[in-house]
């Protein structure tokens, strides 16, 4: 598995929250509802993203923005403008009764958007990847994809949430692969360094094989480079040493499977090279500032728990 699809892998939607919002005049909606991740478009007009924090992000028709949350975030029709509603969870559907209204409202602006319901939908190592806001133009987005899921919203047929769900899936990664793939993106400085001859090949060892026990003379010789190299290349690249990487690239492994799974913490550390639970507890505190067991019982609720 590449890197990117190791990235992407596990991103689930279950239960998502949809809405397409038809809004004339001078327009403000504050979107509320908590979600680790939402996608928008305007199906129809131009808005400005503002998130919590950071500048206005304009998006054009057709182009698909993705924000990350939880935090609550405006799209308006100028970045200055007061939100004038709020959307919650509850105002969002997850049926197709009552969405035709103003569908086609002639003058309107019409903003589709579809949101995760719950981090454990997520990886945290995506969400940690992303900006609070990233667009990507129409022109490089899946159109005929895009259109089908837009489509989908208006219709009432038996498994539809599960058909959205699938759908939303599809566009998320489909989005956020050609994000990935623009120069001007600011994707981590791993991914970036993915094409660097030196600390490309290094970064998809750790990868592929986290619980190997790696020293950096052990990578070089893998990457056929010297130690001194590799380490200067790699450190001037990602952004930090080999080894630290490997340690936070763990801890990032660990985190999630303690998340997603129901395995012991044990088994766990050996699986992305600690030797028992105590190695894992120490590193993992030192890096996230609580234990493994800590993490796994402050995991959000799924929205099939919360009803």
């Amino acid at each position: 598995m590449d890197v990117l699809s190791e990235l992407l892998d596990g991103v689930r939607a279950r239960g998502a929250l949809f809405r397409q919002t038809p809004m004339k005049g001078p327009w403000a909606v504050r979107f509320a509802a908590g979600s680790p991740l939402t996608l928008a478009t305007m199906l129809r007009g131009r808005a400005w993203i503002v998130p919590a924090s950071g500048g206005p992000v304009p998006v054009g028709t057709g182009d698909i923005a993705v924000i990350r949350g939880p935090a609550p975030w405006t799209v308006t029709d100028g970045p200055a403008a007061t939100p004038q509603t709020v959307i919650n969870s509850a105002d969002h559907f997850d049926h197709a009764e009552g969405q035709r209204t103003d569908y086609d409202a002639e003058g309107s602006a019409l903003l589709f958007s579809g949101a995760y319901t719950g981090q454990g939908d997520i990886s945290e190592r995506l969400l940690g990847a992303l900006p609070d806001v990233l667009v990507v133009p129409d022109a490089d987005c899946h159109r005929l994809l895009r259109d089908l899921v837009a489509d989908e919203l208006v219709r009432d047929r038996p498994g539809q949430q599960l058909m959205r769900d699938r759908m939303l899936e599809l566009m998320l990664l489909s989005t956020l692969r050609t994000w990935f793939d623009q120069p001007e993106a600011h994707a981590p400085a791993w991914y970036r360094a993915l094409d660097d001859p030196v600390a490309g090949p290094a970064l998809r060892l750790l990868h592929e094989h986290p619980a190997r026990p790696w020293t950096v003379a052990q990578l070089a010789a893998e990457c056929g480079v010297s130690r001194a190299a590799l380490a200067r290349r790699f450190t001037t690249q990602v952004g930090e040493p080999p080894m630290a990487y490997l340690a936070s690239w763990r801890i990032a492994l660990a985190a999630q499977l303690l998340r997603e799974t129901d395995a012991t913490v044990g088994s766990i550390a050996r699986k992305v090279g600690y030797a028992n639970t105590f190695a894992l507890s120490v590193a993992f505190k030192r890096l996230r500032g609580i234990s493994p067991t800590q993490h796994r019982n402050t995991a959000p609720a799924s929205a099939s728990e919360t009803g």
